[in-house]
């Protein structure tokens, strides 16, 4: 494996960064009236996957909190796909965009999950 000297380095902190922006341009459609409710959650979620990488890559020192903080990511991943189905079912997204983004999502988790059966390597470097 590479030496990876920052988190931003990471394709999976990389690729969440993009879909998270795209989530945030594609609510920007959402109607007002979801502005508290869908919009703000799938927003947040959606970043906070980016965020608990982050912060993952903080506590790699420990491989237990790293490891954890990547499975908080998943969760995190698995609520925006949740939020895209609900927009899918309100209509404010086509079946089409709702693919397109289930499986991105559905990659970033799986990105993460390799991180996590290689935290050996991620944190073995911090050492």
């Amino acid at each position: 494996m590479a030496i990876i000297r920052s988190f931003r380095e990471l394709r999976a902190y990389q690729q969440t960064r993009q879909e998270a922006q795209r989530v945030f341009v594609m609510t920007q459609t959402f109607p007002k009236e979801e502005k508290f409710s869908m919009t703000d959650q799938v927003r947040r979620s959606s970043r906070a996957v980016k965020s608990m990488i982050a912060e993952a890559w903080g506590h790699r020192r420990y491989q237990a909190a790293f490891v954890s903080k990547l499975a908080d990511a998943i969760g995190e991943a698995n609520e925006t796909q949740s939020w895209l189905d609900d927009a899918l079912d309100c209509g404010y997204i086509s079946k089409a965009q709702h693919q397109d983004f289930d499986a991105a999502w559905q990659g970033i988790g799986g990105m993460i999950n390799n991180m996590i059966n290689k935290a050996d390597e991620f944190c073995s470097s911090a050492r």
